[in-house]
């Protein structure tokens, strides 16, 4: 039997918006403020979701029931197998002492911290955003920080921080191309109007996130290095995301900014170094090109198969799928058991949104549970993790015992991610995300602001730009529409808005505090990026409400 959703059991708008805000309000609270070990608040968060979805919200316990195992089985596949195999091979790296190698060679190209944080935080998590998402640029880049000497919260929190303008564009397009589903907006289109907006936070974000690292005095003896990386990346992304496509944005302005750094080192240093303490930087000079060729290629292997499993037809070819064509008619075909996608009981197609957030008509949602064991990114990094192994000289017995101990290493931080998922996944199908959605829908000639506020909720929510695209998106233009604004501008809104909640969601702050072991400590992490993530979102409220006022509608 299909359930719709109600979005004001309450009665009354306002009580039902805080009954819908309570599961957030409890897992933030109980992280921040009552410092709760960050799974125990991800269980409380996700108990309180689920009481309020069957009793607040009236959905069918066993409907909740399935949307929880539903949302824990995508917390641990994919999200939870990158991060488990990202791990695996820093562990590599780390036993065979390739990672002070690594250390060395980059305090080498540059030797101040302030610098190190814009060419590994900003320009290579970039890369790795835009490869492949899902947590993999804030867990390489974190563990890098802090084998360059950086404080866990400091390379937790920089990460965070620095991987925010790439997020729109990430896994090869993927948010973008979700948000065309949901909406009917050629991909295109929405491509060039997040293009149109976040290439002026992704030429602010290095002197932003060098500014929260040293402030401003600090910021200022770096600013030709904070200058050149935004501009390379700034430019490319608005080239590539209006005149191509969504697809290479990340890629082609990542690697751009990369190398204009890299350019800018060999004629200019800052006039004094900046140091993180009284160690010095190890040079890079003391290590031979053979050490350093060992030390640098696990990371290249990663960057190369990262990419190529992310190419779409790579990606069909790993799932062993093919295109076929009958009577002139083209569909998809499948000769292997390379992925298989399960309907999820009790819960696939039977859970309608109601009108206010959909147009009528629209087919129950779906749950659908896709295991591409062969294709899915955190496969591929377990390849690279494998190769580099054995070219390192491990034994497979060794290996083993390595996974094992990185296993248990993170064991507490898949069971909060897949809590944090299972809680995403009831505020979605029990409808508490449209009731906070269309709480801020009210806001009049203010939405512009507002709307893009909901792409940061979204994100925070759900850990994803792509979830919160998905989740959000219909709704956003369907109050565009309503309200007279641009439904392009106020969909694009919603993946640029979202891409500043991505520091603060409990998915990426479990990444970032596990690749520095640092877990347990999620609180601290929460504090610091704060600000930032709701800074930079009102930032981005205000140019989005300012394009508003210009654009056509």
């Amino acid at each position: 039997m299909i359930w719709q959703q109600h979005y004001d059991p309450c009665g009354n708008s306002v009580l039902s918006t805080l009954l819908a805000a309570l599961p957030v309000v409890v897992l933030l609270g109980s992280i921040a403020i009552l410092h709760f070990r960050i799974h125990f608040a991800a269980l409380l968060g996700l108990a309180v979701a689920l009481l309020i979805a069957v009793f607040g919200f009236h959905m069918p316990t066993d409907a909740a029931a399935a949307t929880t195992i539903y949302g824990a089985a995508y917390g641990l596949f994919p999200i939870g197998w990158i991060i488990l195999n990202l791990i695996f091979l820093y562990q590599l790296t780390v036993e065979k002492g390739l990672f002070t190698i690594l250390r060395g060679s980059l305090a080498g190209i540059a030797p101040d911290p302030r610098i190190q944080v814009i060419l590994i935080a900003f320009s290579f998590g970039a890369f790795f955003e835009g490869a492949a998402g899902f947590g993999t640029p804030v867990a390489i880049t974190a563990a890098i920080l802090i084998q360059l000497g950086f404080k866990p919260l400091q390379a937790s929190g920089l990460s965070l921080i620095a991987n925010t303008a790439p997020v729109a564009f990430g896994a090869l397009g993927t948010p973008i191309i979700a948000l065309s589903g949901v909406t009917g907006i050629p991909a295109t289109d929405l491509s060039a109007m997040v293009g149109k907006q976040l290439p002026f936070f992704s030429f602010l974000i290095p002197f932003w996130v060098v500014c929260a690292m040293c402030g401003l005095r600090g910021m200022l003896e770096v600013w030709p290095a904070a200058l050149t990386a935004g501009l390379a990346f700034a430019i490319p992304q608005f080239l590539v995301s209006n005149f191509h496509g969504p697809w290479l944005v990340d890629i082609v302005a990542s690697l751009s900014s990369i190398v204009a750094l890299v350019i800018l080192l060999k004629f200019w240093r800052p006039k004094t170094i900046w140091k993180l303490n009284d160690d010095p930087p190890l040079p890079a000079e003391t290590f031979s090109r053979s050490q350093l060729i060992r030390a640098w290629t696990p990371w290249i292997l990663l960057s190369v198969l990262i990419f190529v499993w992310g190419i779409p037809k790579v990606r069909d070819f790993l799932n062993g799928e093919y295109v076929c064509f009958s009577q002139g008619i083209e569909f998809r075909a499948q000769s292997g058991p390379g992925k298989m996608e399960l309907p999820i009981a009790h819960l696939h197609k039977l859970i309608l949104r109601g009108p206010e957030v959909v147009t009528p008509g629209t087919s129950p949602e779906k749950a659908i549970f896709t295991f591409n064991w062969i294709s899915a990114t955190g496969t591929g990094i377990l390849f690279a993790a494998i190769t580099a192994g054995l070219l390192m000289g491990y034994r497979a017995g060794e290996m083993f015992r390595i996974y094992r101990q990185t296993l248990y290493r993170v064991r507490f931080s898949l069971l909060t991610i897949a809590a944090m998922l299972a809680l995403g996944y009831v505020t979605k199908y029990s409808g508490t995300d449209a009731t906070l959605g269309l709480a801020l829908a009210k806001t009049g000639k203010l939405y512009p602001f507002f709307g893009t506020l909901l792409g940061w909720l979204g994100v925070a929510l759900t850990g994803s730009d792509t979830a919160s695209n998905v989740l959000f998106g219909s709704l956003q233009t369907i109050t565009a529409k309503q309200t007279g604004l641009n439904p392009v501008l106020m969909a694009a809104a919603n993946s640029s808005g979202g891409v500043m909640g991505k520091m603060i969601d409990a998915q990426s702050i479990v990444v970032a505090s596990t690749a520095t072991n640092y877990y347990g400590n999620e609180g601290k992490i929460l504090r610091y990026v704060f600000f930032h993530s709701l800074a930079l979102a009102v930032l981005m409220g205000i140019l989005v409400y300012l394009q508003a006022q210009l654009l056509p509608h």
